[in-house]
């Protein structure tokens, strides 16, 4: 147990050594603070009538303003989860892109201690890019939904339980993020990826699988469908066309798909790439 508590340390000391963490942390912060306070003014405006939704272009699909909070709030991680995927890849690359990987097994030769303490590290990580992702969703998201005198519902004991789940999705994220960069070592590659599939692939999924009852059963297994399940709210649901009516999965079921993603991610990468030499 010392000596893994000692590697999970070194992990730490790997991210927090690097400007990475910070650059992608407030940028985060930046992204989700422009989209929370934007669709708040946006759809707060509609819900109270200072904005026609004709004008708005929304076509009157905007949602009740009951319902704005947790969309809002689901920012941080329906929108924000690519910045912990990306930091748990970026972890994972960037040893063997400069052979740090060498000295951390000649100190540590049990490889999968190493690869866990690094999955603990970025859990934690991910978690921590969870609460800064829901300061820029929360906090600027219910300020101008107040402005707007919609109630943001922050004494509601569900919205908590939203930031919550919001925090252990992110973290789950970027263990996901460690186990991809295990499993393709390459960093370009692995960014590529990571963008590619997060921001244009899954989406297309998504919208096409709600299409049919049995493409909509199979969708929800998606990884941003069961993170959207496991936070209890989703943006998502709002922009895209209408579903089949398929049942989503429930909260404890989403977070365990995303684990499940994890752990294939990792296990297989461990055997791919993590057992050979580095050097």
């Amino acid at each position: 147990m010392t000596v893994f508590l000692r590697s999970v340390s070194a992990e730490f000391a790997k991210i927090l050594t690097t400007r990475m963490w910070w650059i992608l942390a407030i940028v985060l912060f930046l992204y989700i603070a422009l989209l929370a306070g934007g669709l708040s003014a946006l759809f707060g405006g509609i819900a109270t009538g200072a904005i026609s939704s004709s004008a708005a272009g929304t076509g009157g699909g905007a949602p009740p303003a009951a319902g704005l909070p947790p969309l809002i709030y689901s920012f941080a991680s329906s929108v924000g989860y690519v910045f912990p995927v990306l930091i748990g890849a970026l972890a994972t690359t960037g040893e063997f892109r400069h052979q740090t990987l060498t000295p951390t097994f000649l100190a540590t030769p049990r490889r999968r201690g190493v690869l866990g303490a690094k999955g603990v590290s970025l859990f934690v990580v991910g978690a921590a890019y969870g609460v800064v992702a829901l300061a820029a969703s929360v906090g600027i998201g219910a300020l101008v939904m107040n402005g707007f005198g919609i109630d943001p519902q922050l004494g509601d004991s569900a919205t908590w339980a939203l930031v919550g789940r919001s925090v252990l999705a992110m973290a789950l994220w970027a263990m996901i993020g460690v186990g991809l960069g295990v499993l393709v070592p390459n960093q370009v590659a692995t960014i590529v990826i990571v963008l590619a599939f997060t921001q244009f692939v899954e989406p297309l999924l998504r919208l096409a699988s709600s299409f049919t009852e049995v493409t909509a059963g199979i969708g929800q297994f998606l990884p941003g469908a069961a993170s959207d399940a496991l936070v209890g709210a989703s943006f998502f649901s709002v922009a895209s066309a209408a579903s089949a009516g398929a049942a989503s999965l429930l909260w404890w079921q989403g977070g365990l798909v995303l684990l499940a993603y994890a752990a294939a991610a990792g296990i297989g990468g461990y055997f791919s790439s993590w057992k050979k030499d580095v050097t």
